[in-house]
């Protein structure tokens, strides 16, 4: 497969691809020529870091979960451990997210969106 094939096959962009190589997660064979040729591995690994970064995982965390992917002899615990503290994070972010939403609710409400100056968001976001 050309890296077009591989693409379509897996809906990741072309550049996604080749970033990916570039840092090592995937590592397609090369034509004569000097082109690209992916495999079905190649494949199914690139669908395995679309999927994981669709989840949010980050590019280390990717690394790793592939590695355990590839590592028939792998715990659980280790790829539990990974999904886990990432989990953590994404309720730590909702929780950020959750109450920069109820500030900015609140200041929202207070401001009368008026012609008046006075402006109970810019005096929030002042400290004042």
């Amino acid at each position: 497969m050309n890296i077009g094939d591989v693409a379509e096959r897996t809906g990741l962009p072309a550049k996604t691809i080749r970033y990916y190589e570039d840092i090592g997660l995937v590592t397609p064979r090369r034509s004569a020529n000097g082109y690209r040729v992916f495999v079905d591995t190649d494949a199914h690994k690139l669908t395995f870091l679309g999927r994981a970064r669709t989840l949010g995982f980050s590019i280390e965390d990717c690394r790793n979960l592939l590695a355990l992917w590839e590592d028939r002899s792998r715990a659980s615990a280790d790829v539990r451990a990974i999904a886990a503290q990432h989990l953590e994070d994404i309720e730590r972010k909702i929780n950020d997210l959750t109450a920069m939403r109820d500030t900015l609710s609140n200041l929202v409400q207070k401001c009368a969106g008026d012609d008046r100056p006075d402006c109970p968001i810019l005096k929030g976001l002042a400290g004042s």
